[in-house]
């Protein structure tokens, strides 16, 4: 192990632990978020009102630094309110008025409250790092990465969000009421939790230098098999009507890499890619009627597939 890997999962333990100050376990989010940050990607959290949904990814924006823009997603929002537009003079001039996309981090609060047009906004930002206005190309600020929370679907004044815009989150995590241990700690810290002190840890710099650290984890030829041998075992299940996109394996394997950073190896186990499984695949899978009449979950789904597709031997 090389002596970077020994040091830097203290400086990402630093995140995790300024975010704790603030938002009362959800270990398992921060792990999510901690993951796609460290490969680029984008995450999705899902979950009912009050649940920390805002607070856990606001939280984290602020304590990775950079700079961080908040939009508050309405049915009324128009796509310029989030990319931004160009303001023409009486003279026929024009300059370009730059939306809040244009951050490190952007939080998109309650993105399924917006209507699909509003929502593939957010299209081009997220795969290409970039967005066209009027023919015109605008580079967004590197490090990117939308945290973005959704009300459960169906809810009221929500729109679901469409395929496109799932596949286009690395992972999705699920925000729940929290035990009665933690109700009682919330209650009784909730004056510091709503003026919290909050610091940032890594600057954009630096996170772009971790992020190239990550790509360096190895990843077997046999943990490369076992990822596309799960995703084509998903895509074409018998209670599956919409499989997972190449993006889904795409996830799972810079997930991997990023898991193992965190845990200090320099490459994937199995094991690494069987912990990402849930959050990396099921926004990804769409299942038949009959399927959902009998009560499947998506998550069941995967739960059987990974339990019959064979787990590599890795030396």
């Amino acid at each position: 192990m090389t002596e970077v890997l020994k040091d830097m999962p203290l400086t990402l333990k630093k995140v995790r632990d300024e975010v704790s100050r603030v938002v009362i376990s959800k270990e398992r989010e921060k792990e999510i978020l901690m993951v796609a940050i460290l490969c680029g990607g984008h995450i999705l959290i899902e979950g009912p009102v009050g649940t920390a949904k805002t607070s856990l990814a606001r939280t984290f924006a602020q304590v990775i630094g950079g700079e961080f823009k908040r939009v508050q997603f309405t049915p009324d929002m128009l796509p310029a309110d989030v990319t931004g537009f160009y303001l023409y003079t009486l003279e026929g001039e024009s300059r370009f008025v730059p939306g809040p996309v244009f951050a490190n981090i952007l939080l998109a609060d309650e993105l399924n409250r917006a209507t699909p047009r509003t929502q593939a906004a957010l299209l081009e930002a997220m795969q290409e790092g970039q967005v066209t206005i009027e023919g015109k190309t605008h580079l967004l600020p590197r490090p990117f990465m939308v945290i973005a929370s959704q009300l459960p679907y169906g809810g009221e004044g929500t729109y679901p969000l469409t395929d496109a815009q799932v596949d286009r989150f690395m992972f999705r995590a699920l925000s729940t009421y929290p035990s009665e241990e933690e109700e009682r700690e919330v209650i009784g810290r909730i004056d510091y939790l709503e003026r919290p002190d909050v610091k940032a840890v890594i600057a954009p710099d630096e996170l772009l230098r971790l992020q190239g650290e990550v790509r360096s984890i190895h990843v077997s030829e046999k943990v490369r098999d076992y990822i596309v041998s799960l995703a084509r075992a998903l895509r074409y299940h018998r209670d599956v009507l919409l499989g997972p996109s190449p993006r889904a394996s795409i996830a799972l394997y810079k997930g991997s890499r990023a898991l193992a950073y965190l845990e200090g190896r320099d490459f994937v186990l199995p094991d690494d890619v069987k912990r990402l499984l849930q959050p990396a695949l099921m926004h990804r899978i769409r299942l038949r009627p009959e399927a959902e009449m009998e009560d499947i979950t998506p998550e069941m789904v995967i739960d059987r597939v990974a339990e019959e597709v064979a787990v590599p031997k890795v030396n």
